[in-house]
């Protein structure tokens, strides 16, 4: 992995500031988590154990908080865990501090990560940031679960193992597609080619 040296992105220049690409992304990223989300097998993937699903619906949100900021990470987490709420198979899951709550940290926590790392290395934070937002998924979750009364603690390590898996596949799919997304910025803000329109080759 090579060393970054970018400035500063879209998500770490002001990352309290709503701007109309921020909005944008936000847009992009509730529909593909709606889509996950009615879509059977894609955000949610059916299991036979107490949590029920497998799923895949965070990465939007990491990916969210990572290219957009905290405030896009969050509105993504509202989406996903709204959708996870109505569209419940478990009594568990129609509990909006298990659904809804732990949902909200996802992007938060993906951005902080991102942010920390990037100058060090984009790739690697980028990693390290579908890494920690899926945790962030799972350990609020389950630890929503625990509190509300719904299962014993012992849950935690018969969903370790699904939760390892969702959180390597978070990564993989966050690293390429958040440097899909940096190139494609890059390319866009940084264009040179200043001769006229009718001389370009696209």
């Amino acid at each position: 992995m090579s060393k970054a040296t970018v400035g500063p992105t879209s998500s770490t220049a002001n990352p309290w500031k709503l701007t109309t690409e921020r909005i944008v992304i936000a847009g992009v990223l509730a529909a593909i988590t709606i889509i996950l989300g009615v879509v059977p097998g894609l955000g949610f993937i059916p299991l036979p154990n107490a949590i029920g699903n497998a799923t895949t619906e965070h990465i939007p949100t990491i990916i969210g908080g990572i290219v957009g900021g905290p405030i896009v990470g969050i509105v993504s987490g509202l989406i996903f865990g709204l959708l996870s709420l109505t569209r419940a198979t478990t009594p568990i899951f129609r509990d909006a501090l298990v659904a809804v709550f732990p949902r909200l940290f996802i992007g938060l926590t993906a951005w902080a990560t991102f942010f920390a790392l990037v100058r060090i290395n984009r790739s690697l934070a980028a990693i390290v940031a579908g890494l920690v937002g899926s945790a962030t998924n799972t350990v609020l979750v389950l630890t929503m679960i625990i509190a509300r009364g719904y299962l014993p603690a012992s849950i935690i390590w018969i969903v370790l193992p699904q939760a390892i898996g969702e959180a390597i596949v978070a990564a993989l799919i966050t690293l390429a597609v958040t440097n899909a997304y940096f190139i494609i910025q890059g390319r866009v803000v940084h264009a040179t080619d200043t001769r006229p329109r009718d001389e370009l080759p696209y």
